[in-house]
């Protein structure tokens, strides 16, 4: 899905045809090692270098073990060279011999790479509550070579129901240097606010501290990922991994660097773009779901109520059904748990008004209808109470959704 968007501009950033790999300095590949019966199901991230890194985890109190151990190392030193994933298998809820399974994972890659234990993240997703096949993942170890480049390798290892990968790349300029940011991403169910069952990876070779990283992290993951829904479901696994390895020889970054914002900038087009790649390949989504709230008197108020109604299974079935039911819109700003005047309301799908001053507006119905035909849905929501706003996404809810989870383990 990264290799077919257009190149545009943005604070002097513009994306191009690339990877994760695409910064300098960063390889990547994956393979078949037995976990899954046919597809990729290891895949690993290596850099020439020890990176400083920064990361988000999911909110969710039964953390997997391999989150468990990948904070442990990067506590370390807030530095990784490699990371290694594998996917058909989540290691979560899996007890003593999952978390010796996750440190057997980490320990045996930093081994083959001959560097330290802590400069190696592991990440698994799939079923939970299996033990995981050490055996098979360690022989998949074996045939790992970090001198080779695996076009797209990656990517495919880390899926488990998604339709398509996901990554994209983007260049800056700072410092008179050339600063690449590359991204994979995975995630397609269990997707939900604060890291649900999704994985991200990005890359760059800007020189920057673990501590202004993880401050960026923090700040483009609540405007990104964070703002993203499928289902509702919140999982065990799930996290976000930035590493910079500094070869782009840049000066320092920090917030008080004067192309701070320019970083940053670029951070977010890529955390964005890959977070709205993973709401529109939620599992049997035809549509992609863009909410905007506006006119609200604090952001909170405007993400909270965006991601309320994206994450409406009444709204997500209207917009699958291509049903301008504005009352269902409404109805999700109402319980979001934020007080607004219902009385000041405005509601648009795409270009047409469907309710204002939190009164009902006459429309065309069939114009409404061939609007939400559409594979992009937008719909604007006015609080007339003040200047913030937020974005928030997600996807329809289809017949495929249930088909999908009700035969997962199988």
């Amino acid at each position: 899905m990264g290799q077919s968007l257009m190149v545009e501009k943005h604070n002097f950033t513009r994306l191009i045809e690339g990877t994760i790999t695409s910064p300098k300095g960063f390889k990547a590949g994956g393979l078949h090692c037995g976990i899954k019966k046919k597809r990729l199901d290891l895949g690993w991230l290596y850099s020439d270098v020890p990176a400083s890194v920064a990361g988000v985890y999911t909110t969710n109190l039964f953390q997997a073990a391999p989150l468990i151990v990948t904070q442990e190392s990067i506590a370390i030193e807030n530095k990784i060279q490699a990371v290694l994933v594998n996917s058909g298998n989540a290691n979560a809820c899996t007890g003593e011999e999952g978390l010796k399974n996750a440190l057997e994972m980490r320990d045996s890659f930093a081994r083959s790479l001959g560097i330290e234990h802590h400069y190696v993240a592991v990440t698994s997703t799939g079923v939970i509550g299996e033990q995981l096949p050490i055996d098979k993942i360690k022989n998949g170890i074996d045939q790992i070579d970090v001198s080779n480049n695996g076009d797209g390798q990656f990517e495919n290892a880390i899926l488990t129901t998604d339709t398509t990968v996901k990554n994209l790349a983007l260049t800056l300029e700072i410092d008179g240097k050339e600063v690449v940011i590359g991204g994979a991403a995975k995630g397609s169910g269990m997707i939900h606010p604060n890291m649900a069952t999704m994985l991200g990876f990005v890359t760059t070779d800007a020189l920057i501290e673990p501590g202004a990283l993880h401050v960026a992290l923090k700040e483009v993951t609540n405007q990104s990922f964070n703002m993203i829904t499928v289902d509702g479901d919140t999982s065990t696994n799930d996290m976000v991994l930035v590493l910079a390895n500094g070869l782009a020889e840049n000066q320092v970054l920090s917030p008080k660097h004067p192309e701070w914002k320019a970083f940053l900038a670029g951070l977010k087009m890529v955390c964005e773009e890959l977070a709205k790649m993973i709401a529109r390949d939620g599992e049997g989504a035809t549509k992609l779901i863009e909410v905007e709230v506006a006119g609200a008197l604090e952001k909170e108020t405007a993400a909270a109520i965006s991601k309320t109604i994206v994450g409406s299974s009444l709204v997500k079935t209207a917009i699958f059904g291509s049903d301008a039911n504005w009352g269902r819109i409404v109805c999700a700003v109402g319980y979001s748990g934020k007080k607004i005047d219902p009385s000041k309301v405005t509601v648009k799908i795409g270009p047409i008004t469907v309710v204002e001053n939190g009164m009902p507006q006459q429309f065309n119905e069939a114009l409404a209808k061939a609007y939400l035909d559409n594979e992009l849905i937008k719909i604007f929501v006015n609080l007339h109470e003040g200047e913030a706003k937020a974005v928030a996404w997600g996807c329809d809810l289809t017949y495929d959704y249930v088909r999908i989870n009700a035969s997962y383990r199988t």
